[in-house]
């Protein structure tokens, strides 16, 4: 028996807040889903991204707190080109998610950006450059 790869799984202090953002992005969560204690995501080639409210965490894992600081979990993004990575960008500051690190050309060869998602989570945006 090998385990498979099969979710990322996220603790949310806002689960509206958290379904909202992850929306912007594409993430396909069900009708309602902002109001319940876990929604589910799937993702191209069958991976799910899984949120979690805290109350849920701890009714599971007694004692449970959430971890402080930044770093915590980071997704990254494939955008389709440079100008994606610009405007998905924009989009989600302009939403009032906080940039981290407002695109740039990355001397790897990658037009690169980082968003905050609510819980203070990196969200990589990026696009390989043109001849990359």
């Amino acid at each position: 028996m090998t385990p498979r790869f099969d979710a990322i799984g996220l603790v949310v202090s806002d689960m509206a807040a958290a379904v909202t953002f992850y929306r912007r992005l594409g993430f396909a969560f069900a009708e309602g889903a902002e109001a319940l204690p876990h929604a589910e995501a799937e993702l191209p080639g069958g991976l799910r991204l899984l949120l979690d409210t805290e109350d849920t965490v701890r009714s599971f894992h007694p004692g449970w707190q959430p971890p402080t600081g930044s770093g915590r979990a980071a997704l990254a993004l494939r955008c389709g080109s440079p100008a994606e990575v610009d405007a998905v960008y924009e989009d989600l500051v302009g939403a009032g998610h906080h940039g981290e690190l407002k695109p740039w050309d990355a001397f790897w060869g990658q037009r690169y950006a980082v968003v905050h998602d609510p819980d203070g989570n990196g969200v990589d945006l990026f696009a390989p450059l043109a001849g990359q």
